[in-house]
């Protein structure tokens, strides 16, 4: 439950931000208001990724169990106040980031410390199953909050922050009366020089990361800003002072010398380059769905939210067979054959995206999505179960928060990658594309010239948020209200912006995957060569 709720957290809004925006009557895509779409978008994850190491190391300092409860107990109050969010405009904006950031906290103690709960509570003979399914709710619940969001946000934008309320309640007391400490403990102090230069380090290099897909300087990304590039600089160089420091500490925040574990790196080298992959993956296929194939098939822009999360099932679906079954399985037959192959099926299915028209039948896309889910399930359990299982019992929930941060960081870092060669194979010929499609349908050529020169992310955004991408490019204009009734309607029908940008959005997608696929080759190397660990 408590993994599970989490996740979905970590993705309900993304579908539901249209119906946020609305309620808070803030228009996200207006200049100035960008930074609030990425944070409510991004800010969530960012936290999480820095925050679990620390909160994985204090678990091993004072109990996990107490600190998964207050992890509940910390989430469920962040629900209430975001479910109750009693402002409008920008303030009601930083009111919901705000509480997503206090939110994201509580889901970090709680994703931190679970699967060392789960390590302690079970022995090596049936752990890969129990972590096996923590590990599927949790990446179920990454799918299942996009379709969540989209039902809910049909309801009430409000209804997306309620949803979380009851679950966060019935957690906190179900976990205080029946989770008991059973695990070992390392008592110790605080480790402040680690946790300060970690946590600055990666926030910066993340947060940079975030930003460098926003234009700078009349770039279409904005990977020449100078901010992006001191917070880049910045945050390496911090990662690098806090290895220093945790050399030389007596009691460090993180034992640097578990990477010496074959398991343990290899392991999390491989779910960093997966989390990448899959985030790209979720991303990719969000745009493609509502930006293209379901207006392409008579789907209203206003309504592709909820049907893009309805037509993803397929590989949540592949997750809840891939994940038990191959946790089970790898306690007798051991982690690196299931993980190894799970890897390969992923690569398997983004080729077979790369190979699919943009306009594809829907058989053959939900075949691959459950054949990348499945292989998903089947690298997660196991893996987790390889890595928990591979580090001494008083270092386990320092090594489920580092697990964590990988996998967290992977989907900030695939965001980041991936909308950047996106937006770059756009640039090169969207602009021909639009500015020649607007002038056919009569757009003034100043005009058209001049939307034709927006930077691709605006669309994208336009696209992502279930906006008609026309009517919000030529909105400003005012040109819509000029024009021939005839040629209105075919600009802002379901047809003219999908048949427009296929060619481009095709171009760019290759790209994507492509890069995807040789990530989860790599990984899959990676996960091949973890030995043959046997656990405690």
């Amino acid at each position: 439950m408590g993994v599970l709720i989490a996740t979905m957290d970590a993705s309900i809004v993304i579908i539901s931000l249209p119906a946020i925006f609305r309620g808070i009557g803030l228009d996200p895509l207006a200049p100035g208001n960008i930074g609030y779409l990425l944070w409510m978008m991004l800010g969530y994850i960012l936290v999480s990724a820095v925050l679990v190491v620390a909160l994985g190391r204090l678990g091993d300092m004072f109990g996990r169990v107490r600190m998964y409860n207050l992890g509940f107990a910390i989430f469920a109050c962040a629900s209430l106040a975001l479910s109750l969010e009693p402002l409008t405009g920008g303030a009601g904006a930083l009111w919901l980031i705000g509480f997503r950031v206090v939110q994201a906290v509580g889901g970090s103690m709680l994703t931190a410390n679970s699967a060392a709960i789960l390590t302690d509570a079970f022995p090596a003979g049936q752990r890969g199953m129990a972590l096996g399914i923590n590990q599927i709710c949790a990446l179920a619940g990454q799918f299942l909050g996009l379709l969540a969001g989209g039902v809910l946000a049909t309801i009430d934008w409000r209804a997306v922050f309620w949803v979380s309320v009851p679950i966060g309640v019935a957690g906190t007391i179900w976990s205080y009366r029946s989770l008991r400490e059973i695990g070992a403990r390392r008592p110790g102090r605080i480790d402040w020089i680690g946790n300060l230069t970690f946590s600055a380090g990666a926030g910066a290099l993340l947060a940079a990361i975030t930003y460098g897909i926003q234009p700078y300087g009349g770039h279409s990304t904005g990977w020449t800003n100078p901010w992006v590039l001191g917070g880049l600089g910045g945050g390496v160089l911090l990662l690098v002072a806090f290895c220093i420091a945790e050399t030389r500490v007596t009691e460090p925040m993180f034992q640097l010398r578990l990477f010496r574990i074959r398991a343990f790196a290899a392991g999390n080298l491989a779910s960093l380059l997966t989390a990448i992959s899959r985030g790209g993956l979720q991303f990719m296929l969000i745009i493609w769905l509502q930006g293209i194939w379901l207006p392409l098939h008579g789907y209203d822009f206003e309504r592709t939210p909820l049907w893009a999360g309805i037509f993803m099932l397929p590989l949540t679906v592949g997750f809840l067979i891939g994940g038990p079954t191959s946790g089970y399985l790898s306690d007798r037959f051991g982690a690196r054959l299931f993980s190894t192959t799970g890897l390969v099926l992923v690569a398997g299915a983004f080729v077979g995206l790369l190979a699919l028209p943009v306009n594809f039948s829907y058989p053959a896309f939900a075949a691959l999505l459950l054949v990348s889910g499945l292989g998903q399930g089947m690298f997660s359990a196991p893996n987790t179960s390889s890595i928990m299982g591979s580090v001494p019992p008083d270092q386990r929930g320092v090594a489920s928060g580092m697990r964590s941060t990988f996998q967290n960081s992977g989907t900030a870092l695939s965001i980041g990658l991936f909308f950047s060669l996106m937006i770059s194979g756009l640039a090169g010929s969207l602009p021909d594309a639009l500015s020649g499609g607007l002038r056919a349908q009569g757009v003034p050529e100043g005009i058209a010239a001049q939307v034709a020169g927006l930077p691709p992310v605006s669309t994208l955004f336009a696209t992502f948020l279930g906006k008609n991408p026309i009517s919000h490019l030529l909105g400003p204009s005012g040109v819509l209200d000029v024009l021939p009734a005839h040629n209105v309607q075919v600009l802002t029908g379901t047809r003219f912006f999908p048949e427009l940008v296929s060619g481009p959005f095709h171009h760019g997608l290759v790209t994507v995957f492509a890069a995807a696929t040789v990530m989860t080759l790599v990984a899959a190397t990676a996960s091949a060569l973890r030995g043959r660990h046997h656990k405690a």
